[in-house]
């Protein structure tokens, strides 16, 4: 165990991280609180997205715009959570959930790995009001996310949170500048971020230069995993994996 994140830093490695919680097509849809207690019951991590609402909520949704999971045009950084709070996931009876609300009912059942959809040159927000929930949390619980200096700003103030560099090949990046979508494809914003582990696309968890961090003691968990198949070619390359479709 981990001394400074104990429980935490165990349940990295086992179980299996159900990708924005336990949903399927005809049952409760993704981050939803469906998808989240059916996680905590079958005995699974968690996954889900954060994003802010108008209002500086935080809210727990994968899209930047509302249409494919609610119906809803617009972005959800545009409405209040009250607002937010009408709406329903895929015509069921779930509404979007808040992260406070989501973490209570979670308790202390399931490890939650929250990402954070932190824009570029939009950092500080959503991570102090993250934080602000997190504190009060008596869970075991991991920040992860692609921004490497929403990392950094957790890192500099908050060295105690168990945080998780999101990170792939960057082959399509169109919010970066080429050099940037380069050098982070080589994982140069490991520097950057300071993580504790890395949480790698699938075709990025066999790469050199992620075999040489987890060579060093860094954790690797892959994502999405979508079959038993392609998990076991994965096995020997990284920790753990956070899948969906399927009984990992």
């Amino acid at each position: 165990m981990n001394t400074q994140f104990g429980e935490a830093w165990d349940l990295l490695f086992h179980p299996p991280v159900a990708h924005r919680g336990l949903w399927a097509k005809d049952g409760a849809p993704e981050n939803s609180l469906g998808a989240f207690q059916a996680a905590c019951k079958a005995g699974y991590g968690i996954e889900l997205d954060v994003q802010l609402s108008a209002d500086g909520e935080a809210m727990v949704f994968h899209d930047e715009d509302l249409e494919r999971m609610t119906g809803a045009t617009g972005r959800l950084r545009d409405r209040t959570a009250a607002d937010l709070a009408e709406l329903r996931l895929k015509e069921t009876d779930e509404p979007i959930p808040t992260l406070m609300d989501t973490l209570a009912i979670v308790g202390q059942r399931a490890m939650v790995h929250v990402e954070l959809k932190t824009p570029f040159g939009e950092v500080g927000p959503l991570e102090q009001r993250v934080h602000d929930i997190l504190i009060d949390h008596a869970g075991p619980v991991c920040v992860i996310g692609f921004n490497p200096y929403s990392h950094a700003w957790f890192a500099d103030r908050f060295p105690g949170v168990l945080r998780g560099l999101d990170s792939y090949n960057y082959k399509r990046a169109p919010h970066l500048a080429e050099e940037q979508r380069e050098a982070f494809a080589r994982l140069e914003h490991v520097a950057i971020a300071r993580p504790h582990f890395l949480a790698l696309s699938v075709d990025m968890v066999g790469d050199p230069r992620a075999k040489a961090f987890r060579d060093k003691g860094m954790p690797v968990v892959a994502w999405t995993v979508r079959d038993p198949v392609q998990w076991e070619a994965l096995k020997p390359h990284c920790d753990n994996l956070i899948f969906e479709g399927f009984a990992a």
